[in-house]
């Protein structure tokens, strides 16, 4: 199985990060263990938000999708923030 998935930094909570990963506990202990550049700035993190695929590519176009497009990602930002409230 593959994810898609989001990450919420709890220092800046308007503060987001999307990927993908075929284990999403190893992958959110990477980031929160401070192995990942991108994310190491704003830990600690907790996983807000994640799809699973059967495939990598489904997983794979999805992140892509998300973050080359406003229009997405948007929506999807504005959806998890308010189930959070």
């Amino acid at each position: 199985m593959w994810y898609f998935y989001v990450l919420q930094s709890k220092r800046n909570i308007n503060w987001f990060y999307k990927g993908s990963t075929n284990d999403l506990e190893r992958r959110l202990n990477q980031h929160n263990n401070g192995d990942v550049q991108s994310t190491k700035h704003y830990l600690p993190l907790k996983l807000v938000y994640y799809e699973a695929y059967i495939a990598e590519t489904g997983a794979r176009m999805r992140e892509s999708s998300v973050k080359k497009s406003g229009s997405v990602s948007i929506p999807l930002i504005k959806r998890i923030k308010k189930s959070l409230e």
